[in-house]
């Protein structure tokens, strides 16, 4: 695995966590519309269906927040160790370039513009951060 993958797996685990995120959402919204109850009648019922699509959903949620509970350890995780990574590096200009690019998500444009230089130059030492890192870190898949 090159540096620039093993960097890249912070911003995917952020959004994959993100992402269900949201199907965490859309089936906490869905079990709201589950099992509604008519309260028109004397009686009240709720059919075994609706039972059981609510307990199917609520099976859902908590396996679905068990699955991102772990992600986030995960992630925190991989973030610190590549965080203490990227700070074993010599060279000031790599480290904030890398930091701002893989810890923060900044396109180097952004950081170009932060740090008061030429898109150009910090692309160029980008890449030679990237190389630096590979060397000074073996990366296993």
């Amino acid at each position: 695995m090159k540096a620039k993958e093993y960097l890249q797996q912070l911003p995917v685990l952020d959004m994959k966590i993100n992402l269900k995120l949201k199907e965490l959402e859309a089936l906490k919204v869905k079990l709201i519309g589950v099992g509604g109850v008519d309260y028109s009648n004397d009686r009240v019922q709720t059919s075994p269906q609706n039972a059981a699509n609510f307990t199917e959903i609520l099976h859902n949620i908590e396996c679905l927040e068990n699955e991102i509970n772990t992600d986030i350890d995960k992630l925190v995780n991989k973030r610190h160790c590549i965080i203490n990574q990227i700070n074993e590096l010599q060279n000031v200009q790599y480290i904030e370039i890398l930091y701002k690019r893989y810890v923060e998500y900044k396109d180097l444009k952004k950081i170009a513009k932060e740090m008061e230089y030429t898109y150009d130059y910090i692309r160029k030492i980008h890449v030679k951060a990237l190389q630096n890192f590979e060397k000074r870190h073996t990366i296993a898949h």
